[in-house]
């Protein structure tokens, strides 16, 4: 079983959130990548959402677009971000790993490649924000080479089109909990609880909300019908500046520790 379908039907079977955390890798520092990566699991994490530094992002807020920036200027690229998963791999085989990143790092490596390449390394599923469902030349390789291809769905999704999000999710859909960038502050909580229900009836997958989530109040409200949290904007924040290993991951512990106490309450 794919570790996302494994860690997710272990959370059910507890009756528990799933947090899932997202860094830019390479951000704040290369070197300790895949420290960081630990300190998100120590610190509750049950997926890991590492972000592949891209130049042009469509739907990354600054805190995520200066994170890219950082690291592109620091020369990471896809290469390093798949060692990093392959180290990361060497002490946690249980964690699953999703890359989020854009078409365009994939499409010049060539997906078949790709795909094979990420699974070697570890990699679990992918999000690629700019890469619709119909594009069959790229999904049928992940599929092949055993990957999950991770759906977006927002506020703003015409119905048939969420159906057949619906029908064809796989590890979990993320939904976008408002119609804008990562990092803005404008969670509804009601609205986006009718939505999720709907989805959740309908999906073939778990439901993970995502954008606008901030902090441990912000997590609560919505660990009360959503699958997953995704919070990603306000650590990658909290993260920035920290240079040292130590530093970093205390950083991290800080900050996730208590959303991952108030998703259990």
């Amino acid at each position: 079983m794919n570790r996302i379908d494994a860690r997710f039907a272990r959370l059910k079977a507890a009756r528990r959130t799933g947090l899932i955390p997202f860094v830019t890798a390479g951000d704040p520092s290369p070197a300790h990548a895949v420290a960081l990566m630990h300190a998100l699991v120590e610190a509750g994490a049950d997926l890991i959402e590492l972000g592949v530094p891209f130049s042009d992002p469509m739907a990354d807020g600054p805190v995520i677009q200066h994170a890219s920036e950082r690291a592109l200027a620091r020369g990471v690229g896809l290469d390093d971000v798949l060692r990093w998963v392959a180290g990361f791999r060497r002490q946690d085989d249980d964690t699953p790993v999703v890359l989020m990143g854009y078409l365009n790092p994939v499409e010049i490596r060539g997906y078949a490649r790709f795909a094979q390449e990420a699974v070697a390394a570890g990699v679990d599923g992918v999000l690629l924000v700019d890469c619709p469902l119909e594009e069959g030349e790229v999904l049928a390789p992940l599929r092949a080479a055993g990957l999950k291809r991770i759906l977006l769905a927002a506020p703003t999704t015409a119905p048939a089109r969420m159906e057949k999000l619906c029908e064809s999710a796989e590890g979990f859909l993320y939904y976008v909990s408002f119609a804008g960038i990562t990092g803005a502050a404008r969670l509804s909580v009601a609205d986006i609880a009718a939505r999720v229900a709907g989805l959740r009836e309908r999906s073939r997958a778990p439901v993970a909300v995502g954008f606008g989530v901030r902090d441990a109040q912000s997590a609560k409200a919505i660990a009360g019908f959503a699958d997953a949290v995704v919070i990603g904007s306000a650590l990658v924040e909290r993260l920035a500046g920290a240079a040292e290993e130590g530093e970093i991951a205390e950083r991290a512990r800080a900050f996730l520790q208590p959303i991952r106490a108030a998703l259990d309450a």
